[in-house]
């Protein structure tokens, strides 16, 4: 039996079909890719109720009234500013679920309408959630600037340029915002091999660490992390099951899940390894719109068709630059 009314009653069935899905939607895009994976299980997906920006408070220097004196020597009281803040901007995305009258009208019933619908919607969740996963390695460029800012502007292969959570970097004021680079080539003197990769991996690991502070994910492409895979084949590799278990090959270094990220599909940019400390890195959707169906039917009024969407709105956040460091050629 066909639907006696298919505009409505097919508005009715996909606005309870993406609610329904709504939670999965927001659950398993975290599993897109071991980035986020590693974030969601650190808390440190945290979306966020509102504001014209997403804003951190960062305590950025010393407080410059600390002196030394004997008897009745004067003391420095002057104000001291040692508190900023770092901004973000949102950033959106959509991906449309469409249906016209003649698909409707020719399903012979409702369940036939919900394959359909389905396959539509699982089509149009994959590519939302996909391309957000990319985006949190990216620098941000893509469609006029409208791409979230990913890994590559927030720890950045030259961290002496661009401006990040509105800090310049090339200026002296914003020193304390540089992320920590290693460039084999560069830096250690010849490309990255089997041979050398650890040594490499110490010179910057060495960099980040600040009383218990230090890296806790180790995300590389399929280049770096055969590497560093190849130089333990004469030991006992050290495995991360939990990794494993989630789908991306686990290792450790130090104290640190060694990730990789560079499968097939996978976002880390070719031939880098990024050493993060994931306390002070953040995935921030909008708690309205964490990948999830924006409400009310859309009707083209010149087309026989419906339309629902499935948003997004967020960013990639940090408050802390020199904590964080980048492996690369």
């Amino acid at each position: 039996m066909g639907l006696v009314n298919p505009s409505a009653t097919m508005g009715e069935i996909v606005t309870t079909v993406l609610r329904n899905r709504s939670g999965e939607l927001a659950d398993n895009y975290t599993k897109n890719n071991a980035l986020l994976n590693r974030l969601k299980k650190r808390g440190k997906v945290k979306p966020a109720t509102g504001g014209r920006t997403l804003v951190h408070e960062i305590a950025y220097q010393e407080n410059g009234t600390f002196g030394r004196y004997s008897g009745y020597e004067t003391i420095n009281i002057a104000p001291s500013d040692v508190i900023t803040g770092a901004e973000f901007d949102w950033r959106q995305a959509v991906v449309a679920v469409t249906m016209s009258g003649y698909e409707q009208l020719i399903s012979s019933g409702e369940d036939a309408v919900l394959d359909l619908l389905e396959e539509r919607i699982t089509n149009a969740s994959g590519t939302l959630t996909n391309n957000i996963a990319l985006d949190c390695y990216s620098d941000g460029t893509a469609d006029g600037g409208r791409q979230i800012g990913g890994l590559q502007l927030l720890v950045a292969k030259n961290p002496t340029t661009g401006v990040v959570g509105g800090f310049d970097r090339s200026t002296t004021a914003a020193l304390f915002w540089r992320n920590q680079k290693f460039q084999s080539t560069t830096d250690g003197g010849a490309a990255s091999s089997a041979a050398n990769i650890q040594k490499y991996m110490n010179k910057l690991y060495l960099k980040l660490c600040r009383g218990a502070d230090k890296p806790d994910l180790i995300v590389a492409d399929n280049d770096y992390y055969e590497k560093y895979l190849e130089s333990l084949q004469a030991i006992q590799r050290i495995t991360s099951s939990d990794e494993a278990m989630a789908g991306f090959g686990g290792l450790k270094y130090m104290s640190a899940d060694v990730v990789a990220d560079g499968f097939l599909g996978g976002g880390a940019p070719t031939s880098s390894m990024y050493m993060l400390n994931t306390n002070y890195i953040m995935f921030r959707p909008h708690k309205d719109r964490n990948f999830v169906p924006i409400n009310g039917d859309r009707a083209p009024v010149n087309q026989d068709a419906m339309v629902k969407l499935i948003g997004f709105m967020g960013n990639m956040t940090m408050n802390n630059a020199q904590l964080q460091g980048i492996l690369f050629e």
